[in-house]
């Protein structure tokens, strides 16, 4: 086993080793995920979409599909919705509920 060591910057990123990226073969915009099993081990995972096909249900389904109007309904309300959470602290001022 070999281990190799990297440092998390204060924005929360670290950088995985060329070493390391060539043994996964991974490069720029590749994915990656980190897997949290039950023992509390972490693994990194190398995401592969080879089609795409592949990525059919990756995220979730529905119990019926949308139509077109249903589905600008809700990315409006949800665009309204984080528009007002970033003014609810606009200047650091949180905003009193009346």
């Amino acid at each position: 086993m070999k281990e190799i060591v990297s440092t998390l910057t204060s924005k929360g990123r670290v950088t995985i080793p060329a070493e390391v990226r060539k043994y996964l073969g991974i490069g720029t915009n590749d994915k990656v995920a980190f897997v949290i099993d039950d023992e509390g081990v972490v693994r990194l995972r190398v995401l592969r979409y080879p089609t795409v096909a592949s990525l059919r249900g990756a995220a979730g389904s529905l119990k019926k599909p949308l139509s077109w109007q249903e589905i600008q309904q809700i990315t409006n309300e949800d665009r309204f919705k984080a528009k007002d959470a970033d003014f609810d602290h606009f200047d650091g001022i949180t905003r009193q509920e009346p």
